[in-house]
């Protein structure tokens, strides 16, 4: 039996759909993941890239739209264990170029700007309650890095009962392996994958 029939014969996999209100979750598309230097690398550049052309139609459509940015404390009071693992993370302040929204993408004013300082969207956020206000039933998740902070917002917005569904070329990681790898595992058990074009496709129909 190969790996995929194991999750068939348990009966992973089935679609959780679009709604009838979604709206776009764009995760730490941030300057300092566009730069191999410090968080970047893999295929993130390409997935800003695609991004751009879903932002611009959820704009068009209405959605809400939230993005999230990764924002410590100058002085280092919030640094946990996050920043032990991963000790860069603690140069993202509220006014570090690194920590900002990459120009492509900037949000326009009435779109939530989320401040975090764990991997989730969700965590610790007011994100949900937000969600929870425009009425929406469906999160289309973007962003980076698709074995990080979009896994971890990706599993607590199908905790918080939303339809979700991650748009399989607007997320990237510095590293291609766990990229493919999490999005079978998040197509099995916590949304749906599916393209820009087909999540377009749909809403437009």
């Amino acid at each position: 039996m190969g790996d995929l029939d194991i999750y068939e014969k348990q009966n992973f996999g089935n679609l959780s759909g679009i709604g009838e209100r979604p709206g776009l979750l764009i995760v730490d598309f941030v300057n300092g993941f566009t730069d191999p230097e410090q968080f970047g690398g893999g295929n993130i550049k390409n997935a800003i890239d695609k991004t751009v052309n879903l932002l611009a139609f959820a704009r068009e459509q209405k959605m809400p739209i939230a993005m999230t940015r990764v924002v410590y404390s100058d002085d280092g009071s919030d640094n946990g264990i996050f920043c032990v693992k991963a000790p860069g993370l603690k140069g993202l302040t509220e006014e570090a170029k690194s920590s900002q929204i990459v120009e492509e993408l900037a949000p326009v004013k009435g779109e939530y700007v989320v401040r975090k300082t764990q991997p989730s969207g969700f965590f610790g956020t007011n994100l949900a309650g937000w969600y929870n206000s425009k009425g929406v039933d469906t999160v289309l998740v973007t962003g980076c890095t698709t074995s990080g902070c979009v896994r971890a917002s990706v599993i607590d917005a199908m905790s918080y009962n939303f339809r979700t569904v991650i748009v399989t070329d607007c997320v990237g990681d510095r590293a291609i392996g766990p990229h493919e790898a999490n999005l079978f595992d998040m197509g099995q058990k916590y949304g749906d994958l599916m393209s820009v074009n087909e999540i377009i496709s749909e809403i437009s129909d």
